[in-house]
């Protein structure tokens, strides 16, 4: 079947080219027709001169519309259609008035050079659109992200210079062509062959000639990114093979720049990867040191001394640990989940998730760490629903409403409203003031404002910064009216909420 298509498609391309030749010999019948129409109905009132100019017109309109050879056979027959109708004696080839030599020969010599002038215009015509287009093709290319682009810019090209179909086949990474599966058994080896020899193959190319279109290599001899098939081709028209190797190599460099940016950023990535690894762990290994030191020697406290020790002594020991270990379980989370979001290589999993019950779980896990009851929270009901993934966002909560406890001795304001676009939580304190040129730095992983020595690893605004950029949301800080920080976690709002979904089918 795909043999067949490629005969038909071959087949009525020929068919093609035949109607297009015959409607130009046509034209230059009709042409001369006129022209001597129009000298034997002005016959009575034009000399001999001014018949000729009638068939000069004639051959000029020829040359600007027509093939070279169409263009001087229609110049030769003007010249004999001249003396045959019009010179003395008429209706026949003699001369009798040597004179009219003359002026036949003018008229072929003004004939064949507006032909060949016609004939190099067209060229010259040819040549610069030809060079527009390539021209134009690499703007076009400057600006594309995907292979896929590539492919459907150079289709474009293809069809705009030969007024035929085009169809390509990029490279895998392993060295082979993806090649379609409705291409036929012989196109398929002529892709392959054209790939492995990285040279042009088809009608006109020397080298598998029978063959109804021309297979080129996409990209230089070092790098072939992929083959084209084109499928109108003429054996003769060196001119559109050059062209078209030029459109292939041009697109070729493009495939070769796609994959040199991507290979770039992909290693750039991974340095990145490492480079952040490295700098988690030296700075975890260097937090995890006192706490653990602390947690070892208490225990051990306990487990050599108890007998000697006071159950006060032994109720602050054991304080201890609980302290410690809860330093290093939120140290440890935080770590964990800034690493994660800082080289995720995939989008975080979001569901609609209601913003009430993420506040209210959280406030019940921190209640322990409130004993005074110092959060006070302002949650409206009904609000809407948000696309989020709950966790990080409980967790994004949590470190927003740790902080404020550790480094406020006051109430604490936990509030959650909408506007038009956006869902807010605000977290305020009256701790002391995060100075404006910290504004920004105070998100950086292990960058600290405390002043009164009390511990921290100065990941838990970086991890909460982290997480609002994974939910396309922000986080801002300001300062609080009247004394204090004011942290605000702002998130976009769906219009389509479920609920709008859903009633049609309820109603």
């Amino acid at each position: 079947m795909g043999r067949m298509k490629q005969c038909n498609s071959a087949g009525s391309h020929r068919v093609t080219e035949r109607t297009s030749t015959l409607l130009g010999w046509g034209e230059v019948a009709l042409l001369l027709g006129c022209a001597t129409a129009a000298g034997f109905l002005f016959d009575q009132h034009l000399s001999l001169t001014s018949q000729t100019m009638i068939y000069v017109l004639a051959v000029a309109v020829a040359s600007y519309r027509l093939s070279g050879p169409q263009a001087m056979a229609c110049a030769t027959a003007a010249a004999i259609a001249v003396n045959f109708f019009f010179t003395s004696p008429r209706w026949s080839v003699d001369v009798a008035n040597h004179g009219h030599w003359v002026t036949l020969f003018a008229l072929l010599t003004i004939a064949v050079l507006i032909s060949h002038l016609g004939a190099r215009l067209h060229k010259e015509a040819e040549v610069t659109r030809r060079a527009l287009q390539l021209l134009e093709l690499a703007s076009n290319l400057a600006g594309v992200a995907r292979s896929e682009d590539v492919c459907v810019l150079g289709q474009s090209a293809f069809q705009a210079a030969f007024q035929a179909p085009s169809l390509m086949a990029l490279r895998h990474p392993d060295g082979g062509l993806n090649l379609p599966q409705t291409l036929s058994s012989s196109d398929a080896d002529a892709m392959r062959c054209c790939l492995q020899e990285m040279t042009a193959i088809g009608r006109g190319t020397g080298k598998w000639s029978n063959l109804e279109a021309w297979f080129l290599p996409m990209g230089s001899k070092a790098d072939v990114r992929g083959v084209v098939k084109i499928q109108a081709s003429h054996a003769a028209d060196s001119t559109g093979l050059d062209h078209a190797k030029a459109l292939a190599a041009q697109l070729g460099q493009a495939l070769q720049s796609l994959h040199q940016t991507q290979t770039m950023q992909a290693a750039q990535s991974e340095a990145q990867r490492q480079q952040v690894q490295s700098t988690y762990l030296a700075a975890i290994s260097h937090d995890l040191r006192t706490p653990l030191a602390a947690v070892m020697g208490a225990a051990t406290s306990l487990q050599t001394q108890r007998d000697k020790l006071s159950l006060d002594d032994q109720n602050r020991l054991l304080a201890s640990i609980v302290s410690e270990t809860s330093f290093l379980s939120t140290l440890t989370e935080n770590t964990l989940q800034l690493v994660r979001l800082a080289n995720a290589t995939q989008t975080i999993q979001r569901d609609w998730e209601s913003m009430e019950e993420i506040v209210g779980t959280v406030l019940i896990r921190i209640r322990h760490r409130d004993r005074s009851r110092r959060i006070k929270s302002k949650v409206p009901e009904a609000l809407p629903l948000i696309k989020a993934d709950p966790v990080l966002l409980a967790q994004l909560i949590t470190n927003l409403l740790d902080n404020a406890l550790k480094y406020s001795n006051d109430s604490i304001d936990l509030s959650v409203h909408v506007d038009d676009a956006h869902l807010h939580v605000a977290v305020k304190d009256r701790g002391s003031e995060i100075p404006k040129e910290k504004y920004a730095s105070i998100f950086e992983p292990y960058t600290r404002n405390d002043l009164s020595g009390k511990r921290g690893a100065g990941l838990g605004l970086a991890l909460c910064r982290a997480i609002a950029v994974a939910h396309g949301a922000s986080l801002v800080l300001r300062r609080r009216s009247g004394g204090g920080n004011s942290f605000t976690f702002s998130m976009p709002l769906d219009p389509i909420q479920p609920e709008r979904l859903t009633s049609p089918l309820i109603s």
